[in-house]
């Protein structure tokens, strides 16, 4: 699963490698966990827009929103069959933004982190999903989730799924192509095109309640 990850570019360089026209400003995050707002890109009217969405997908069909684990990942092999997923996967596809996420590996209690960022520490964009839920009385919110697949041959040494990342050239295609062709780029990032770096940060970084975090 993908649980935490980091958003420390600036504003300007995430808007210039994703070429949406919003000029959002936003502080660099080190720690973007579920339950945060977290930037995604999606299109409207035809053209590539910043959006805040709540990290942790509720399905647009859900009465009421109800304590719980929330929706962060939906695993990519199953994403088009999924009643909870399908319709968001034909019609509201998503970039999340990040130069890196964190994954924990080892026995219960004995984990260690491991840093996972690109070869050259670029930004790069996980596949991922957003939803407008409704609620009866009027309330509205926006939220999304990251998808998932099986790992690379690194990944694989320290988990058994990694999140989907679209390669900048299949950008378009993801945000705009048919479903069919979008679920073409549902597959692990080629081998040796990330590293991973052991690191002490806390897994209390990955828990916090949401009324405890703040907007970008």
């Amino acid at each position: 699963m993908c649980g935490l990850y980091s958003l420390s570019k600036s504003a300007r360089e995430t808007r210039a490698w994703f070429q949406y026209r919003d000029e959002a400003e936003f502080p660099p995050r080190a720690h973007v966990a579920p339950g945060q707002p977290i930037g995604i890109i999606r299109m409207e009217d035809g053209a590539r827009r910043f959006a805040l969405v709540r990290w942790g997908f509720i399905p647009s069909w859900v009465k009421e929103v109800k304590p719980g684990k929330p929706l962060i990942n939906a695993r990519g092999e199953t994403v088009m069959e999924k009643p909870s997923f399908r319709n968001a996967m034909r019609r509201r596809r998503c970039l999340v933004p990040a130069d890196g996420y964190y994954e924990w590996s080892g026995a219960e209690g004995r984990k260690t982190c491991f840093f996972v960022q690109r070869q050259d520490k670029c930004l790069f964009g996980f596949a991922g999903l957003w939803e407008h839920w409704m609620g009866a009385d009027g309330s509205e919110i926006e939220t999304a989730t990251l998808m998932t697949i099986a790992p690379n041959r690194e990944l694989a040494t320290i988990h058994d799924r990694m999140p989907v990342i679209i390669a900048p050239e299949d950008y378009e295609t993801w945000l705009t192509g048919e479903a069919e062709e979008a679920a073409g780029l549902i597959r692990p990032a080629p081998d040796e095109s990330f590293t991973l770096e052991p690191t002490v940060i806390g897994r209390a970084a990955a828990v916090r309640k949401p009324d405890q975090l703040s907007l970008f």
